[in-house]
């Protein structure tokens, strides 16, 4: 079995094109379902939104830095951890959010406003942790990324269709109030599937070195959703906050990351093994947090004694 930093998972580039596209059209459904009130509601809870905000482009990726240090594993799996940590939220925190009685209203702006800083912050957060890691910073001299270039592929495939979707929701309202939740599930179904097609098609890879990632994916997993609660406690927010902020920074767009891996690393084995098992198991806990959540009380916050409702419907 060769090491894990030698192999290349195969993605032919028509398939490359079309996860590109769902991409796209995944951040078409996000922006869909933002509204310009989503970015005023923050400036009401400024705590909430600067917290949550600095957990997971500050706090995350340099906890994640911490952590591969302390697993030391191989470093094409450390790069592909610290991408993972870098990229945006995807919008099924929302779902998980509610289904956890946290507080929707603040997930869904988050969502918004994350994924459009993500578009400078991603390349340059990722950039810095990688390049500043003792072992993983060796594969990015070899393969010489361009942060720039980076961010010009997250303009397009983030970017752009966010700024299409804001457009339409302006235009064409009735249009979009129809359409945006049978747009998000389909988008969020076809990239679940192209996750599942790019583990299909490089099986006996994912059979071998699953093993050297799973632990890393649960542990990392874990304490993003455990940097996210622990930051707004500290912050001293509700517990329906916090909720919120610990699904937010918690569930982290994997699909993203394997694009970028796809097209900048050549299907690099240790990062795509990451980001692939890192697509499921992120959605499996966090159903497994949310479920617990939704049985236990909250303890502060409460929108039904605050007088708050819960924002948007999932």
């Amino acid at each position: 079995m060769l090491p894990v930093d030698e192999i290349r998972l195969n993605f032919n580039p028509a398939s490359l094109a079309v996860l590109n596209a769902v991409l796209g059209f995944l951040m078409f459904g996000i922006a869909l379902d933002t509204r310009i009130e989503d970015f005023r509601r923050l400036l009401r809870m400024p705590m909430a939104f600067a917290v949550g905000i600095a957990a997971q482009f500050l706090v995350l990726p340099a906890i994640t830095f911490g952590l591969t240090l302390l697993l030391q594993p191989a470093p094409s799996i450390a790069l592909g951890m610290i991408l993972v940590a870098c990229c945006p939220p995807g919008n099924v925190s929302n779902i998980l959010t509610h289904r956890a009685n946290g507080n929707v209203a603040l997930s869904v702006s988050m969502t918004a406003v994350s994924n459009a800083i993500s578009v400078v912050a991603m390349p340059l957060n990722f950039a810095f942790w990688g390049g500043i890691h003792p072992t993983a910073s060796k594969l990015l001299t070899s393969i010489a990324l361009d942060p720039l270039q980076m961010f010009g592929h997250i303009l397009l495939i983030i970017g752009l269709p966010f700024v299409l979707g804001l457009a339409c929701v302006h235009r064409f309202p009735a249009f979009t109030e129809r359409f945006k939740k049978p747009l998000r599930i389909l988008s969020f179904v076809a990239l679940i599937g192209f996750i599942i097609g790019a583990i299909a098609g490089n099986w006996r890879y994912f059979l071998d070195y699953v093993g050297l990632v799973l632990l890393a994916v649960v542990l990392h997993d874990a304490l993003a959703f455990g940097t996210g609660w622990s930051i707004a406690r500290m912050a001293r927010l509700s517990d329906y906050d916090c909720r919120a902020v610990s699904i937010e920074v918690g569930i982290r767009n994997a699909g993203l990351g394997l694009v970028l891996i796809f097209s900048f690393f050549n299907g690099l084995g240790g990062m795509a093994v990451v980001a692939g098992v890192w697509g499921f198991w992120d959605i499996i806990a966090g159903l497994i947090l949310a479920g617990w959540w939704a049985r236990k009380p909250l303890s502060s916050g409460d929108p039904a004694t605050l007088g708050q409702t819960k924002g948007h419907s999932a």
